[in-house]
């Protein structure tokens, strides 16, 4: 039996701040961290893939995170946990997040947001950050 290789990746549920984890390198370890069938998604110019469940909208998971572009546009809400590693072109297989990509994305997703609907239907987002410094991101 072959021995898969380990991963460190960025691993970031709902309403908590992300976290680096050590995880086999293997199908079904990836889908125990985010808890059902993976998708991968690859919104940034950097070789990173945030992987997720590939139902989590459809199936009612918790919002997450909200995935915005360079303009601060949102692009897609990620529902349910979710982990981000390094997914080179070259590679056939997700790898370990380095430290300057770990960093980055770390700062990036920082601070749990509450997602809701508001009486318009409009999406409003909430960073939570230290107490009495929270802020509101509306997007239609």
């Amino acid at each position: 039996m072959r021995e898969t290789a380990k991963l460190k990746v960025l691993y970031i549920e709902p309403m908590k701040t992300p976290k680096i984890v050590e995880i086999d390198g293997d199908l079904e370890s990836m889908q125990n961290l985010v808890g059902g069938y993976i998708e991968e998604y690859m919104p940034f110019e950097d070789e990173v893939a945030i992987v997720c469940n590939d139902e989590g909208k459809i199936n009612g998971l918790e919002p997450n995170r909200g995935i915005f572009d360079k303009e601060g546009e949102l692009q897609d809400i990620i529902c349910g946990s979710f982990f981000i590693c390094y997914a080179p072109v070259e590679s056939e297989k997700y790898l370990s997040l380095p430290d300057n990509l770990r960093k980055k994305y770390e700062e990036m997703f920082r601070h749990p947001e509450i997602i809701t609907r508001t009486d318009t239907g409009d999406l409003k987002i909430r960073r939570l950050f230290l107490p009495g410094r929270d802020i509101d991101r509306n997007e239609r």
